[in-house]
């Protein structure tokens, strides 16, 4: 009787904990996602600028080339190699401001975090299965019923959480 009891107490403690675990990866991703996102958004903004100014002086450029003034043209190029010098120089200062790196970092945390909520998912559906197991079988079930334990509910993915998650919106925020 004392073993089934402490076995009782045990399987229903470790249903607990496997939920808690659950807990602690989503306060992660979501405290996780939120700053790569800003991070990765920071730098596309960064580069976003130069590469809009870039492009309107490359515009300049050619329409003083169509237009036959080359002075005018040449200006513009010789302000498009200063610009691009000047990137140069800080993405070489700066490795870090390399876009491709944090979108990469991005994906590869994603990825990571929503393994992580899966296999604790996995272990938590396992866990409570066993305890929901010993609830009913005999004589196990006696004891529970006089502990009063109550079946568990495994996890089930709802609809919207099968829904792949739009990553966009995230940018959009």
């Amino acid at each position: 009787m004392i073993s089934l009891y402490n076995g009782l107490v045990a399987k229903k403690n470790l249903v607990d904990n496997a939920f808690a675990s659950i807990d602690v990866i989503l306060k992660k991703r979501s405290d996780l996602i939120p700053n790569l996102v800003a991070v990765a958004q920071n730098y596309m903004k960064y580069e976003e600028s130069i590469l809009t100014e870039i492009t309107r002086l490359r515009s300049r450029a050619i329409s003083g080339r169509a237009n036959g003034n080359r002075n005018s043209a040449m200006d513009f190029e010789n302000e498009i190699s200063r610009t691009l010098g000047s990137i140069l120089i800080s993405l070489e200062a700066y490795p870090e401001l390399k876009t491709d790196r944090y979108f990469l970092q991005l994906l590869q945390s994603l990825n990571e975090i929503e393994e992580q909520i899966s296999a604790a998912r996995r272990f938590y559906n396992s866990t409570v299965t066993d305890y929901n197991n010993s609830l009913e079988m005999f004589p196990t079930n006696l004891i529970a019923s006089t502990m009063n334990y109550r079946p568990r509910r495994v996890f089930v993915a709802t609809e919207e959480e099968k829904q792949n998650v739009n990553i966009k919106n995230l940018f959009e925020q």
